[in-house]
């Protein structure tokens, strides 16, 4: 059986590359978390993933389906609620609202959705043929919204190409050749460790305490602050050696494993969780070391060297025997120079596709929103004032 997990159950859709497998000989119907087609999932732990909502038709293959146990399924009784409208309605503004002020136990990150509380959640119910129409016109005017925003993304992709065979160029690392002497990542820095990796969550406070970035929070050339975690002073204090100073260099061990950022003044005494954390001495420029670590040169070797079953990760050992191209400061300073040039043009381009992008997202749940509270009728409307200046 495939099984839908909270990282397969998308906004966009179900993602089936995260799906798994679950070894079972029998009937798939008597299983807890069987899945029928229209059933709704709704992702039931984590703040920035519980009340994501998707939808369920069949499987790309024919093989039977399952939830895991961090989605819930909300499966409609078709003589009152029409599935695709309760599927909306639960994407909507107003029930999201609802969900986190009304539904959700727990604290900082392990908060749940209580499923008996859902249960009683409050439904609009106009007659079934209402919904219907709801539903058909959202149906519509969502494709047209999504299909705009999967034309940004994949112009945003083709960018992400581009800025990588430039830096690659710059580096004179195209086609895996170097003019430069290449020489272990090891005897050009002061240090490589790595973060908390055992029961990190345990740490986990409010805002109050010592911010620690992990994974997600860093992208090849950048680091934000989105879904950022907080530890507490006694788990800050218990783990030094993890402690991050503006300039370090952050790599991604598990994920998007190799991509690298400087750690700018702003995260100077932060912590950090699973990351690998480079301490480059003064024959190094922090900020060549993270244009060569997110060089396709870099990716190659973290790919090579990355171990574990389930989820690859890269580990310092590895990390250590990185090769990298051997300049001195001044050629380091002159080549970090053309590189902040050529790049920060694709990443102005990157940078507005992804406002496009946010709009769109905005629009979309805002027509959302409107159409199942009953904003407008659906059966007069277009819809199309919605993606109006969005698509520049």
């Amino acid at each position: 059986m495939k099984v839908i997990s909270q990282a397969s159950n998308q906004a966009s859709g179900l993602d089936w590359s995260r799906t798994r497998f679950h070894d079972f000989n029998g009937n798939a119907r008597s299983l807890k978390g069987h899945l029928c087609p229209n059933d709704v999932l709704i992702n039931s732990t984590g703040r920035g993933t519980l009340g994501r909502v998707g939808y369920f038709t069949d499987s790309p293959d024919g093989l039977p389906c399952m939830a895991d146990s961090h989605v819930t399924i909300a499966r409609a009784n078709p003589d009152q609620l029409d599935a695709r409208f309760s599927y909306y309605w639960l994407s909507s503004n107003p029930f999201q609202e609802y969900a986190y002020a009304a539904l959700v136990v727990g604290a900082t990150n392990q908060i749940e959705l209580n499923r008996d509380r859902l249960g009683d959640a409050p439904v609009p119910l106009p007659p079934l043929d209402e919904q219907r129409r709801i539903a058909e016109f959202l149906d519509a005017q969502t494709a047209r919204i999504d299909a705009l925003a999967a034309k940004r993304l994949r112009m945003r992709d083709l960018l992400t190409l581009k800025r990588e065979r430039v830096i690659e160029s710059v580096l004179g690392l195209e086609r895996g050749n170097s003019p430069h002497r290449l020489v272990p990542l090891k005897y050009l820095v002061r240090s490589v460790s790595v973060g908390i990796v055992v029961t990190p969550a345990k740490w986990y406070v409010d805002s109050a305490g010592t911010p620690a970035l992990r994974g997600l929070n860093v992208k090849p050339g950048s680091i934000n602050s989105d879904d950022l975690v907080h530890i507490s002073a006694e788990g800050h204090a218990e783990h030094v050696k993890s402690w991050l100073r503006a300039g370090d260099v952050v790599v991604v061990r598990t994920g998007q494993a190799g991509a690298a950022a400087v750690v700018p003044p702003e995260f100077d005494g932060a912590n950090c969780i699973d990351l690998i954390i480079i301490r480059p001495d003064d024959r190094l420029i922090s900020k060549y070391l993270e244009y060569v670590l997110n060089s396709e040169h870099a990716r190659a070797q973290v790919s090579e060297h990355s171990v574990g079953s389930i989820q690859a990760h890269f580990n310092v050992s590895a990390m250590k025997q990185i090769p990298i191209p051997s300049l001195s400061r001044n050629e380091q300073e002159g080549t970090v120079a053309r590189l902040d040039q050529a790049v920060d043009k694709i990443d102005r381009l990157q940078d507005k596709l992804a406002k496009q992008e946010r709009l769109l997202a905005l629009h979309r749940q805002a027509l959302i929103t409107a159409a199942v509270t009953g904003q407008f009728d659906v059966s007069t409307a277009s819809g199309r004032n919605v993606t109006e200046g969005a698509t520049a």
